[in-house]
C-alpha cells in the first residue's frame, strides 16, 4: 500500500468561532492558577484567590491523632481523595518536566509551587509504616451540602489502609507522584527531590508487596466508591509506578520490573485509555521514551501500543476510533470530557517532542504521521477549549470575553467570608446552588467538564458533568499549554 505523509488532516466540522490569536501565555498563568483555589489546609500569605480561606485544619487528628492538613479538593467538593490527587500531582510534574523550560520564570515557580503544595500533603499520607491514607472526608456526607470549605461541619473521616490490606493502584499512584516531582525539583531543591523519591521507593514496595484494589477493602469501599473506585484495575498502576522510578533513578531494576511483569499486569491489552484511573496510555508513552532514544527493543511492545495510540486519534486513519464532535473536540462517553482531551492532548505533545528529537514518525498503515501532525491535532484541541468551538465559549473560567458563569463548585458558588462572614450551613447553602446567579467568585483558571456530544454547553450549575473542575483536568493543561505559549504558530 501506498503510503501519505500525513501534514493535515481535513475533517469537516461545524462551522466554529475562531480567535485570530489566543493568548497561551496568558491561560498558562491562569491554569496554574487555579490550584490556588483548590488548596486544603492554612493557606499562605502570598495566596492569590483571595475569596478562598483556611479550611480542613484538624484532618487526621481527630481518629490518627496524625496531621493531614493540606493537600487539594479534587473538584467542587470539600473531599480530598488521594487516587486522583496523586494522578493530579504526577501530571502537574511530568508537566514540568518535559515543558517546564519553556515556562517564564515566574511561572515554571507557580508551578512547582502548586506541585509541592500536593507533595508535602503526600508525604503525610504514607508517614507511618505499612499504611497509607488514601481519603480525608465522608463523601456522601460531604454531597448532601453545599457548603464552602472554610464551613464545612460534615464528617472529615479518614480512610486508611494497613497492610497486608492492598492499595496498589493508590500507593503505585503516590509512588509515580512522588518520582516524578523529584524530577521536578532535582534542580531547585535537591535535598527535597532526594526525599521524594526515597518516599517513592517505600510506598512502591507496599503497593507490589500487598497487590490488589483499594476499593476492594471491605472498610472503606463505602467510602471511595463510586467516587473514585478502582474501575480498571491496579496493575496499570504498579508499571506506572514503576516506569516513574525508572526514570527518576534510573535504577536499571524498575526497568527489568517493567519488562518481565509488562505480560502478567496487563501492558500488551493496548487500551487506548489515560486518567486518574487508567494510565496505559500514558504508561506506553512514557516507557517508549526508553526506546526511541535508548535503543531498548526489549520494551519494543510499549512503542508499538503507543504508536497505535496514536494512529487511533488520526481521523483518516484506518485505525482511527476516537470519536469527535460535529465541532472537532475530541470526545468520550460519559462526564468530564475535558479530562480526556487534556491528558490526551498532552500525549501527543510529549510522545511528538519524544520523535522529533530522533527524526522519527509514526506508522499508521496507510499514512506515515510526522510529530508535526500530532502537534497539530493538540493545537485543535487546545483552541476548541480556550473558545474556537460552535458554541464561542472558552471552557477556561476566566479566559477570553466568554466562559462559564455558573460551575459547580462550592467556593466559587457560595459569598467569600470577607463578603458573608457569617456561618453558611450545609443546606443554607442550598439557595445559592439552585439560583440563576453567576457564580459571586470568579475562579479563574478552572476548565469544565465541558460541552456534550453536540458540542452544546448549557451553564448550568445543576449539570456538574459538564460544570465542574476538576485538578486532574487542569493538570496535564499546563504542560500543553506551557508548549503551546512558547510555541504559538506552528511549523
Amino acid at each position: 500500500m501506498k503510503l501519505h505523509f500525513l501534514l493535515f488532516i481535513p475533517i469537516i466540522f461545524l462551522p466554529l468561532v475562531h480567535s485570530t490569536h489566543h493568548d497561551y501565555s496568558d491561560a498558562l498563568s491562569k491554569s496554574i492558577l487555579f490550584f490556588e483555589g483548590q488548596r486544603s489546609g492554612v493557606l499562605p500569605r502570598d495566596q492569590r484567590m483571595q475569596w478562598r480561606a483556611d479550611s480542613g485544619l484538624s484532618d487526621g487528628r481527630s481518629i490518627y491523632d496524625t496531621d493531614l492538613t493540606g493537600g487539594y479538593y479534587d473538584a467542587g467538593d470539600n473531599v480530598k481523595f488521594g487516587f486522583p490527587m496523586a494522578f493530579t500531582t504526577t501530571m502537574l510534574a511530568w508537566s514540568v518536566i518535559e515543558f517546564g523550560e519553556l515556562m517564564p520564570p515566574n511561572e515554571l515557580r507557580n508551578a512547582l509551587v502548586a506541585i509541592r503544595w500536593a507533595t508535602d500533603y503526600l508525604l503525610k499520607t504514607i508517614s507511618q509504616p505499612n499504611r497509607i491514607f488514601v481519603q480525608v472526608g465522608d463523601p456522601y456526607m460531604d454531597h448532601n451540602c453545599w457548603e464552602r470549605p472554610e464551613d464545612m461541619d460534615t464528617a472529615r473521616t479518614v480512610y486508611a489502609v494497613d497492610a497486608p490490606s492492598p492499595a496498589s493502584e493508590v500507593a503505585a499512584e503516590t509512588a509515580a507522584a512522588l518520582a516524578a516531582s523529584s524530577m521536578a525539583f532535582r534542580s531547585v531543591d535537591p535535598w527535597y527531590a532526594e526525599t521524594l523519591l526515597r518516599s517513592s521507593d517505600r510506598i512502591f514496595q507496599f503497593a507490589d508487596n500487598f497487590r490488589g484494589a483499594y476499593s476492594d477493602n471491605a472498610h472503606i469501599r463505602d467510602g471511595v466508591c463510586p467516587f473514585y473506585c478502582d474501575f480498571s484495575g491496579y496493575q496499570d498502576e504498579l508499571l506506572w509506578g514503576a516506569a516513574w522510578l525508572r526514570r527518576a533513578s534510573q535504577d536499571n531494576s524498575f526497568l527489568n520490573y517493567i519488562e518481565k511483569n509488562g505480560k502478567t499486569l496487563g501492558a500488551d491489552d493496548n487500551i487506548n485509555e489515560f486518567g486518574w484511573d487508567n494510565k496505559h496510555a500514558g504508561l506506553n508513552v512514557l516507557v517508549s521514551k526508553e526506546v526511541i532514544e535508548g535503543n531498548m527493543y526489549n520494551l519494543q511492545s510499549y512503542k508499538a501500543s503507543a504508536d497505535s495510540f496514536m494512529c487511533s486519534l488520526i481521523p483518516d486513519s484506518s485505525s482511527s476510533h476516537i470519536d469527535y464532535t460535529p465541532g472537532g473536540l475530541i470526545y468520550k462517553p460519559g462526564g468530564s470530557n475535558l479530562q480526556h482531551t487534556t491528558t490526551i492532548s498532552f500525549l501527543l505533545l510529549v510522545y511528538a517532542n519524544y520523535l522529533e528529537r530522533t527524526s522519527q514518525t509514526v506508522n499508521c498503515g496507510n499514512l506515515i504521521v510526522s510529530p508535526l501532525s500530532l502537534r497539530t491535532i493538540a493545537k485543535k484541541q487546545v483552541d476548541y477549549i480556550l473558545g474556537d468551538n460552535p458554541m464561542g465559549l472558552s471552557y477556561m473560567v476566566g479566559y477570553g470575553n466568554q466562559f462559564p458563569q455558573r460551575i459547580h463548585h462550592r467556593g466559587s458558588s457560595l459569598p467569600s467570608l470577607k463578603d458573608h462572614p457569617e456561618f453558611i450551613a450545609c443546606k443554607e447553602g442550598s439557595d445559592y446552588f439552585n439560583s440563576t446567579n453567576p457564580n459571586p467568585n470568579v475562579f479563574v483558571g478552572a476548565i469544565v467538564g465541558g460541552p456534550g456530544e453536540d458540542d452544546v454547553y448549557g451553564d448550568d450549575r445543576a449539570d456538574f458533568k459538564k460544570s465542574e473542575p476538576t485538578t486532574y483536568i487542569n493538570a496535564p493543561f499546563v504542560g500543553v499549554l506551557a508548549f503551546f505559549a512558547a510555541n504559538p504558530n506552528l511549523s
